[in-house]
């Protein structure tokens, strides 16, 4: 059995990207994401040590997102899976959403962004 918790809509203002203004300004991301965790015992007892802490969560998120300036999404989001799953043995899997509103396209556009999903290794 596996379960979802779900964390939307984190902001963060961060400097990742390839221009060169990208990283000296910032900018605003948006990251979401959705954690598998078997919740059986949790949905029972009621009890956080049973459970995962969603701000536990964003602040692991957090710091793996901005601690360091990367050139890509895709590096940075996977930061933030290998951060989850590192400190949190209780998640299975995780997908992280990370979108980009004010990426530098000559376009308009809504969003661009990126999903990764990661799933934990088996020792």
């Amino acid at each position: 059995m596996t379960d979802t918790i779900f964390i939307n809509g984190v902001v963060i203002h961060a400097r990742h990207g390839v221009m060169e203004h990208e990283t000296e300004v910032g900018q605003r991301f948006v990251i979401d994401l959705e954690l598998s965790v078997d919740l059986s015992e949790s949905s029972r007892t009621d009890r956080l040590s049973d459970t995962v802490s969603y701000s536990n969560v964003v602040a692991t998120a957090t710091a793996a997102f901005k601690n360091t300036n990367y050139k890509l999404l895709e590096r940075a989001a996977g930061a933030v899976a290998d951060a989850i799953l590192v400190a949190f043995p209780r998640i299975n899997a995780v997908e992280v959403t990370v979108h980009k509103p004010h990426a530098p396209i000559a376009a308009i556009f809504d969003d661009v962004g990126v999903v990764l999903m990661r799933t934990r290794q088996s020792p």
